[in-house]
């Protein structure tokens, strides 16, 4: 059974998705430092303050950023797929989804430390998906 880590702070999620994407099998061995400097990495021209930016991410990953669509994520799979998730207002938090049951997709939650079904996420409003090019 997989450990999974927590993000380290509130603003941390998007990048926390970026360093378990890159090393999917874990082990996550110094992973708050990882996470914060792929943070800085990340968001060169972004302010930290704000979270990361799906355009970041699909940078980093080689992915690109499409409206969700739950289909085309789970055409994705076993691709991990970042997942920006929010209110109706604004997207909040990012989650990986690495799976897919008859429940819907589940996902890597940085805030939980776990993977979860994506219903079980606080945000209800699925944004934006950063899909393998």
């Amino acid at each position: 059974m997989t450990t999974w880590p927590r993000q380290p702070d509130s603003r941390t999620c998007g990048p926390s998705v970026v360093v378990v994407a890159e090393n999917l099998q874990g082990p996550w061995p110094g992973f708050d430092d990882e996470v914060l400097a792929m943070h800085r990495r990340l968001n060169r021209w972004w302010p930290r303050a704000l979270g990361t930016t799906p355009w970041a991410v699909a940078h980093r990953l080689g992915g690109r950023v499409r409206r969700f669509r739950e289909q085309e994520v789970v055409a994705a799979l076993p691709t991990p797929v970042p997942v920006y998730l929010g209110s109706r207002w604004l997207p909040r938090h990012v989650v990986l989804a690495l799976g897919a049951d008859d429940d819907g997709l589940r996902v890597y939650d940085p805030a939980r430390g776990a993977v979860v079904p994506i219903q079980a996420s606080r945000w209800k409003t699925a944004w934006f998906a950063v899909l393998p090019s």
